[in-house]
């Protein structure tokens, strides 16, 4: 989504999001490993990166698999959530959605979110069950409609197959002023699906109320592989018919998660959090909700330091403590 229009006239893009420092040498000084390739699904060819601790000795708690939210890619910003994990000894593992990032597809269009879920999970899986990894814990995580998305692929998936759900801000409730007018769908809709990728539904310019901090919103502004056009027709479409759809199958969920949610978000409502909690089937000491007072829609890109620092706190003492409670163990197979 496009800035803020008060936002200042923003300076070329560097060509990182930490600036121009070459990639091997900014993630040498984080102490950790990083690689990138293309893996073909039978869906589609998509980007995917890995972020693990320097040292190629050193044990590794968990697998997590991370996926980003709407218009955003694994790339920029989003990354800091993966360095972090790294940094505390997980393999980190990331795959840029169908139509967004360096991944196949018209930019910015999810016409079936299924389909983009059952491709991320290929890629996944196909770590999961490696020979490597496939007696450790492994994790889920997303973020905002990446939270939405990994939830179908924790639905989507074989009994067992995950550890623990992680996720940050899940669109899983429309705030009201963003929800698409029935009218317009049922309208798009009598074209026969022709309109389905037409960048035309209205846009309610919200993120204002997804980054806090304005000197990272400039940030994430720039960054060159985020689709800025308005919704696309059937992305909208989905995103409506999808968290319905969870909303409607939370009680299925009986692995143990971690949800983290700003009581201020615009983007994503957090009575939605709030609903997994109460519904899900996962026993009560394996769910954890965290609801941080006035706190915006972003948690680890868009907060204040401090914010920042005090979420991934939650989350690094959650997932430690849940590797160490279920690792290692086999997949299930």
């Amino acid at each position: 989504m496009p800035p803020p229009p008060n936002l200042p006239p923003l300076p070329p893009p560097p060509p990182f999001f930490w600036g121009d420092t070459p990639e091997h040498q900014f993630y040498t000084s984080q102490n950790i490993r990083h690689s990138s390739s293309h893996f073909q699904t039978p869906h589609a060819t998509i980007f995917t990166q890995s972020w693990l601790p320097l040292s190629p000795t050193q044990p590794i708690k968990a697998t997590v698999f991370m996926t980003h939210g709407y218009g955003s890619d694994s790339s920029w910003c989003f990354q800091k959530i993966c360095i972090a994990f790294a940094q505390w000894g997980y393999a980190v593992f990331a795959a840029d959605l169908i139509g967004h990032g360096r991944s196949d597809g018209l930019h910015g269009y999810i016409g079936d979110m299924d389909k983009a879920a059952a491709t991320s999970l290929c890629y996944f899986c196909s770590v999961r069950k490696s020979d490597e990894y496939k007696d450790l814990p492994a994790f889920l995580f997303g973020e905002s409609m990446g939270g939405a998305i990994t939830m179908l692929m924790y639905l989507q998936s074989e009994v067992n197959m995950w550890s623990g759900l992680m996720l940050s801000s899940p669109l899983f409730v429309l705030p009201q002023a963003m929800v698409p007018s029935k009218l317009h769908l049922t309208m798009y809709g009598l074209l026969f699906g022709l309109a389905d990728t037409w960048a035309a539904m209205p846009e309610n310019r919200m993120v204002a109320k997804a980054i806090k901090d304005v000197e990272k919103l400039k940030i994430i502004a720039v960054n060159p592989k985020r689709y800025t056009g308005k919704p696309r027709v059937g992305t909208m479409r989905e995103v409506v018919r999808v968290t319905t759809y969870l909303q409607n199958n939370f009680h299925k969920v009986t692995a143990p998660f971690f949800v983290a949610h700003g009581t201020s978000d615009g983007l994503a409502c957090h009575s939605g959090s709030e609903m997994l909690y109460e519904k899900a089937a996962t026993p009560a000491e394996d769910k954890t909700l965290k609801l941080y007072e006035g706190m915006y829609h972003s948690l680890i890109q868009g907060e204040p330091d401090d914010c920042v620092a005090l979420v991934l706190a939650d989350m690094k003492a959650w997932i430690d403590e849940k590797a160490q409670k279920f690792g290692p163990q086999s997949n299930g197979n």
